[in-house]
C-alpha cells in the first residue's frame, strides 16, 4: 500500500459557554472539512470512500473530546482520530463560564498503486 497525503485541511472551532471540548472539536473539524470539496479520487481513479481521513485535534483537556462523534461526521472514507494538549480555554471576567476553542486538521490520504 502506498498511501499519499492528498490534503490537508485546516479548521477552527469554539464552545462559546458550555466548556463542552468535544463540541469545539465536531466544529474544528466541520470547519475544516466543509469549506472543500475534493475531487482528487476522480483524477486518479479512486472511489471517495476510499480516502483514509487522519484527524488531528488540539483542545486544553483532550480526555474530554469523543472521538466517536468526530468520525460519524466525516462524509467519506474511514479515519482515525489523535486528540492532544492545545487549543485555549478564555474564562469569562465573572469566573462563572468558559469558552474552549479547538483547533483541527484532516489529513485526507489515499492508496496510489505503483507511488513511492
Amino acid at each position: 500500500m502506498a498511501l499519499r497525503r492528498m490534503a490537508l485541511e485546516i479548521g477552527m472551532g469554539t464552545d462559546i459557554r458550555g466548556t463542552d471540548y468535544t463540541k469545539a472539536a465536531v466544529r474544528a473539524l466541520r470547519d475544516a472539512l466543509w469549506h472543500n470539496s475534493l475531487s482528487i479520487g476522480d483524477a486518479v481513479n479512486q472511489p471517495v470512500d476510499a480516502m483514509q481521513v487522519e484527524i488531528l485535534v488540539g483542545v486544553p483537556k483532550p480526555d474530554q473530546v469523543d472521538p466517536a462523534e468526530l468520525l460519524a461526521i466525516l462524509p467519506h472514507g474511514t479515519g482515525t482520530v489523535t486528540v492532544v494538549e492545545g487549543g485555549l480555554e478564555i474564562p469569562n471576567d465573572a469566573g462563572t463560564a468558559t469558552t474552549v476553542i479547538a483547533n483541527c486538521c484532516a489529513i485526507v490520504r489515499l492508496d496510489i498503486p505503483g507511488a513511492p
